[in-house]
């Protein structure tokens, strides 16, 4: 069997505004979970629980992506300024050998 192999270049990631995307995500699975609660006799009965407990999942793992997206926007900030500084500190350095 041979390789597969792409025939074009992957797109470029979609950047906005992550942090409140999954913050948004993560606030409307617990609020599902907690309208759903008060009908948690009438999903047990009809083995229908899975509902529930699918937000309450949700809104954890919601938890985790907030977590780690944050973490990430503080990252890429942090490599921006890196890379800005570097780039300063080079043409810096470049300006001050010709003068000399």
């Amino acid at each position: 069997m041979a390789k597969w192999i792409a025939k074009h270049e992957a797109p470029e990631p979609l950047e906005g505004p992550v942090v409140a995307t999954v913050t948004g995500g993560t606030i409307l699975w617990f609020a599902l979970f907690v309208v759903q609660l008060p009908f948690y006799g009438w999903f047990a009965d009809r083995g229908q629980l899975w509902w529930v407990w699918t937000c309450a999942a949700g809104g954890f793992l919601g938890l985790i992506g907030i977590w780690y997206v944050r973490g990430r926007e503080a990252a890429l900030k942090r490599h921006a300024a890196d890379a800005a500084a570097q780039a300063r500190q080079v043409s810096g350095g470049a300006g001050g050998a010709a003068e000399a």
